[in-house]
């Protein structure tokens, strides 16, 4: 038998006719996140065009592969949580200093070995898991929602850099999609409000189109089907460059547990295991690699599809792979990646500045969870004034080393991550029990 309620548990028959669009809502929510890295580095680096569109091609369906395995686990890799996984802009400012200083095969090699190295640190997270503790998850997590806002806003107002970025238009159809998501989630019952960031999303994108907004002129010139390429690029290995991406793979390891926990926490309603942080983990590392192979930057987990996770209760894995299978889909072919790349970057910003929100609520929970004592206010309290406040102000880390800038500079995560494990590890624990007044 199945019932609707299946959708709102990790197992259980899902009929496909409800599957789709649950997947496909999660693929929109990320869509154009993911081959955003790819197109950002190839115009910088200065790749040829076909080259460019076949690593747009591999980085679909690399997501869709990474998700898979996070929700159905190959032995020790995937944490079998309805994680979506997507093509990191963490990784990005330094892909493009190695690739345009010494060349993608430098780049391409290191993060081969650096998902090798994340990979087996996951499935060894039971020797160093325990520092992270439940106060030092919710910080974490509060500090990827706060994260997520620029992103969202930017998105809401045309995107950053884009010519008409805050015109009118942009307001109307960010602020109609919007009220359409905000409208389905108050007043709709079931199946409708855990759909309405896809309803909203086709709203938004149907006014946007009638506004003259969406450019769908690509379909003119591209194939029926089209077949990923492996190693467009020759791998070659510097140490330099692979010390410095290691670097920044442990900042995508913060990233992916926070995600985990916030999933946990937001969606599923209970904490993570440490299986499970250590399973997330080890899919981010070794599936990265494959990513390498195809020429692709490494992968992580998506905030923004645990954000909707949170706010529409789905969390069945079935509806969920049924996503993935769309994004390899349109990998594969490239009229389904056209057409969702089409979808104007104000629609996103309406249907994800509440997404965003959702997670930093997700971040409040746990930290009620975690109880308000003087030994939490002080972990939370120093680590998100200064993961926020000093990676607003970037050029305070001039002064030190260029892995420092690239690691910690415009990353609030990864300082929050570190500075609430020190304080953690530092503070005495008798002061834990004691409850402000």
């Amino acid at each position: 038998m199945t019932n609707k309620s299946n959708l709102y548990q990790l197992d259980g028959r899902v009929p496909m006719v409800q599957a789709i669009p649950f997947g496909l809502q999660h693929v929109l929510a990320m869509f154009v996140s993911n081959i955003t890295p790819i197109i950002i580095l190839a115009n910088v680096v200065g790749i040829d065009s076909a080259i460019s569109a076949t690593l747009i091609q591999n980085c679909m369906i690399i997501a869709g592969i990474g998700t898979l395995i996070q929700l159905y686990p190959l032995w020790r890799i995937g944490s079998r949580l309805p994680i979506v996984m997507g093509i990191s802009f963490t990784f990005l400012s330094l892909a493009i200093f190695i690739g345009t200083s010494q060349g993608m095969g430098v780049l391409i090699g290191a993060v081969i070995i650096g998902g090798i190295v994340e990979g087996f640190l996951g499935l060894l997270a039971k020797f160093w898991i325990r520092i992270i503790s439940p106060v030092v998850a919710a910080a974490v997590v509060t500090a990827i929602g706060f994260s997520l806002l620029p992103i969202g806003a930017n998105s809401f107002a045309g995107g950053q850099g884009a010519a008409d970025f805050g015109s009118v238009q942009n307001w109307m159809v960010g602020t109609f999609t919007l009220l359409v998501c905000l409208g389905f989630q108050v007043f709709a019952k079931g199946f409708l409000r855990s759909l309405s960031v896809l309803i909203g999303l086709i709203a938004g994108y149907i006014v946007a189109a009638c506004m003259g907004m969406v450019n769908l002129s690509g379909l003119q010139d591209i194939g029926i089907v089209s077949l990923p390429q492996l190693l467009p690029f020759k791998p070659e290995f510097e140490l330099g460059a692979i010390l410095s991406i290691i670097a920044i793979y442990l900042v995508s390891a913060t990233e992916t547990i926070g995600d985990t926990s916030a999933l946990c926490s937001g969606a599923i309603h209970r904490a993570p295991t440490d299986r499970e942080l250590g399973a997330s983990v080890s899919c981010d590392g070794f599936v990265s690699s494959v990513a390498g192979l195809f020429g692709c930057t490494p992968i992580t987990s998506f905030s923004q599809n645990v954000g909707l996770a949170a706010m529409s209760g789905v969390v069945n894995r079935f509806a969920i792979a049924t996503g993935a299978c769309i994004m390899i889909l349109g990998g594969i072919f490239p009229i389904v990646g056209t057409v969702l790349t089409a979808i104007p970057q104000a629609v996103l910003g309406g249907c994800t500045i509440m997404m965003f929100g959702s997670i930093m609520y997700a971040g409040f929970g746990m930290l009620a969870k975690c109880g308000f004592n003087n030994r939490n206010m002080v972990i939370v309290a120093l680590s998100l004034s200064v993961g926020l406040g000093f990676t607003q102000a970037s050029e305070m880390f001039s002064i030190f080393p260029q892995i420092v800038r690239t690691v910690f500079a415009e990353n609030c995560v990864a300082v929050v991550f570190i500075l609430a494990v020190v304080l953690n590890l530092l503070l005495p624990k008798e002061e834990a029990n004691s409850q402000s007044e």
